[in-house]
């Protein structure tokens, strides 16, 4: 049984910056959370967690000391409450989640009417609205939200970092037809395009194809849609304990890919357990 392996699973540039960032805090300060988890990954939080960093969901309930701002980002709001507060602060948010948070702030500033394409109840989606103002913003999923839109003069477009292409390309399509004015800046991160370019070739030449990351990663999630879409046998798994063996029957060659916020001790134990499984089909 062959393996393939995307050449780009796994932590991107952003959330390995976020991870190293979280665990030296850690080892510096003694009284430590963060707000919201660092990164979409339950064990690398549970590995935080037991260097005693504590996941807070409000500013209110940061405890005094030092707390690390996840990777996704946080709302303007909550920013500016973190910097009135005598806390030590370790910003982890993404660099290209910043410049989402800078654009939107500056299409607003310039009188454009915000849409942000991406998923409304992401905590990355939610701190660009706020960084835009709420007055005039728009969070649209997809083209079919798109068209539900008013009629606008100026419209500036931002997308949610882990967006498919595609689905920019098609609500920018919409958006050009209801407004005078567009202005698009394409913030989707380009280590998501590489992962999903990645995916969607192996999941054409594989019998079976798995995608490892958190069950509430964006970007995962939609890696395990693009490589559902041609390969039906396409698992969204967090650990190697959720692999089971009779999904490998009549199976000859097997994909393996990862969200950019699957740490890559996962893949390697996700991978000695497909081999496992390999070797035990054959000599069945």
């Amino acid at each position: 049984m062959e393996i393939i392996l995307a050449k780009s699973a796994g932590f991107c540039f952003g959330v390995k910056r976020a991870t190293q960032m979280a665990f030296e805090a850690a080892s510096k300060h003694e009284n430590i959370c963060s707000l919201g988890p660092v990164i979409h990954s339950p064990q690398v939080v549970k590995g935080l967690a037991a260097q005693g960093v504590k996941v807070v969901s409000k500013v209110e309930d940061i405890p005094p000391g030092s707390v690390i701002v996840r990777s996704h980002g946080i709302t303007l709001e909550e920013m500016e409450k973190i910097h009135e507060s005598n806390l030590t602060i370790v910003d982890a948010t993404c660099p290209f989640v910043k410049k989402a948070q800078e654009y939107a702030a500056r299409l607003s500033d310039e009188g454009y009417t915000v849409v942000i394409v991406g998923e409304v109840e992401h905590p990355e989606v939610q701190g660009i609205v706020s960084y835009a103002g709420e007055a005039l913003v728009h969070v649209v999923a997809d083209a079919q939200q798109a068209s539900a839109l008013p009629r606008m003069k100026k419209v500036g477009i931002v997308a949610q970092t882990t967006q498919l292409y595609e689905n920019l390309k098609d609500i920018m399509d919409v958006c050009l037809a209801k407004s005078q004015e567009l202005r698009i800046y394409n913030t989707i991160c380009d280590a998501t395009s590489v992962r999903q370019n990645e995916a969607r070739e192996i999941a054409l030449e594989v019998d079976l194809m798995f995608v490892i990351g958190g069950h509430a990663s964006a970007n995962t999630s939609r890696l395990a849609g693009i490589c559902r879409e041609i390969q039906t046998r396409t698992w969204h798994i967090e650990t190697k304990e959720e692999i089971e063996p009779e999904w490998f029957a009549s199976v000859n060659r097997v994909g393996v890919t990862a969200g950019a916020s699957t740490p890559r001790w996962l893949i390697d134990e996700v991978l000695a357990r497909i081999t496992d499984l390999a070797i035990e089909t054959e000599g069945s």
